[in-house]
This record gives C-alpha cells, structure tokens and sequence, in this order.
C-alpha cells in the first residue's frame, strides 16, 4: 500500500511539473528518477529478451522511448502486440497525455560489447543450473572472439558452500579511470535468486576503437602511440661490371703501364747499371 501510494504520488508530481513551469534543478532530478525507473521496469520485463538499455528522445510533439536488444522480434510481439502493452503501461504509470508516447525496438549490433546482455546470459546459465566457472569463463571466450579489448567478470555470494565469497575473472586490456571509461567501458549489475541465496554479477567490457563508431567508439585512447612505415627510399642504380671496369681501371690500368715501360727510363737505369759493373 506503501508503494502504490508512493507511486501515485510521483505520477502526479510529475503530471504537475510536466503543465506548469519547474526550476532546472528539479527538472533534472524530475528526469533523472524518470530514466531510472523506466530502465528498471523495461529490465526486469524484458530482461530475458536480450534488453540492453533505453534512450529517451523528448520532442515538441510526442516522446519517443527506444528500447535497445539482442532479440527485438521478442520484444515487438506477435504483430507488435507486447509493444503496445508496454507502451499503454508507460504511458497509464507516467501520465502522458494519450498519443504523446511511443515506444520503439533498436537492435544491437554487437551482443558481445553490451554488458547487460551479457549479465542477463550468464544470469540465466546460472538459473540453468551451470557450474559458476564454466558459465563465466564461456562468457569471457564469447566476449574476447567478438573484437573486445578486455572483460571482468565478478560473482559473489553463496557460490558452492555456505560461506559467502567473490570470484573474479579478467581477461586482455582494462581501464578504470580518466575520461576514455566513459566512452569504452559497458558496465552491468544483475541479481540471481537462486536457492542457497542471493548471488551478484558484474560485468564490465572494453570496446575496442572503431573509426565509423558502429562496433565501438569513435574516439581514440589518448595514450594510444601509432608506429608508421618507414619511407620507401630511391635505392641508386650500380652500373654493370663490365662498364665500371672500362669507366674506372682500363685508363689507369693503361697509362700506369704506358709510364713503367717507358723507353727513357728503362734506358737510364741499364746505362747506370752497367757503370758499376766497369767500377
């Protein structure tokens, strides 16, 4: 009853703000519970669809919701029925006025990059009943094959034995800090009940770099060093043997000879031999 209260009174909180003029501040604070109670909504009922997040577009005519996930024909219905449940139920919860909210399905281009569908999977191989190692590591394979930097995967809780413990598992490259985390890292929290107790999963990947910004961000890291090919360099052309020879040692060659058996100086130093034998 608490709740239910609770609830209607944030209904017509937001119905308030949303026909008379509000302060930033609460504006922000308006949308932000918005956005939280929304998403957690959407997982919850979609989660064993492959949800993977929601983005609210706000226009001067309607409100339009896009639902993210691995598996949108799920999501639609049969001849988009479930859609239209979903979007009569955002609309009764929140207030809208009627006509003014649409609820769209995008799918997911790369399964492996988004967190929540990948806690969602390794939530669901636990409820399956498999072993808590063979369920994380065949989910950080999946991740690592698909074009992903780097992966953790953290359980915690009551895994085989009554006393609580956490296991982790890494693997490739992972930032924590800066900037860049915003832009790389896809994280996601789910809950398991399972029969021993409560088990918590965590799960956060890096993307790596894409330049179109399809399979991941656009941006590059900061720290990242680019190695460029050397230039290719005119190598100069050596001539052949035969003409180096003709070019460089015939003339030398020659007149080295032309000057050693020159006839005066043979002359000159047979008379002066001849001298010293007479002496």
């Amino acid at each position: 009853l608490a709740q239910g209260t609770f609830r209607l009174k944030s209904a017509l909180l937001t119905l308030a703000m949303s026909q008379s003029q509000v302060s930033k501040k609460r504006k922000f604070v308006a949308d932000g519970v918005f956005n939280a109670e929304l998403n957690e909504f959407l997982a919850r009922t979609l989660g064993e669809d492959g949800y993977a997040g929601v983005e609210v577009r706000v226009t001067p005519i309607r409100t339009e919701i896009i639902i993210r996930a691995t598996r949108t024909r799920e999501v639609l219905g049969e001849k988009g029925r479930r859609i239209r449940e979903l979007t009569a139920l955002v609309q009764k919860r929140f207030g809208f006025p009627e006509n003014s909210v649409e609820l769209f399905a995008e799918r997911v281009e790369n399964r492996a990059s988004c967190a929540m569908a990948q806690c969602e999977s390794l939530r669901f191989k636990l409820i399956g009943g498999l072993a808590v190692r063979r369920a994380c590591y065949g989910v950080l394979r999946f991740i690592m094959e698909n074009g992903a930097k780097g992966v953790e995967v953290i359980i915690s809780g009551k895994l085989r034995a009554q006393r609580a413990k956490a296991m982790k598992f890494r693997q490739g490259y992972l930032i924590s800090t800066g900037e860049p985390k915003r832009h790389y890292i896809s994280e996601a929290v789910r809950h398991v009940q399972m029969r021993q107790g409560t088990i918590g999963i965590k799960v956060k990947i890096m993307m790596s770099h894409d330049p179109e910004g399809k399979m991941g961000p656009k941006m590059q890291l900061p720290d990242n060093v680019v190695v460029h090919e050397p230039k290719e360099e005119a190598v100069p052309m050596m001539p052949p043997p035969e003409q180096e020879e003709q070019q460089y040692g015939g003339g030398y060659n020659q007149g080295y000879n032309q000057g050693y058996n020159n006839q005066g100086y043979n002359q000159g130093y047979n008379q002066g031999y001849q001298q010293q034998e007479g002496y």
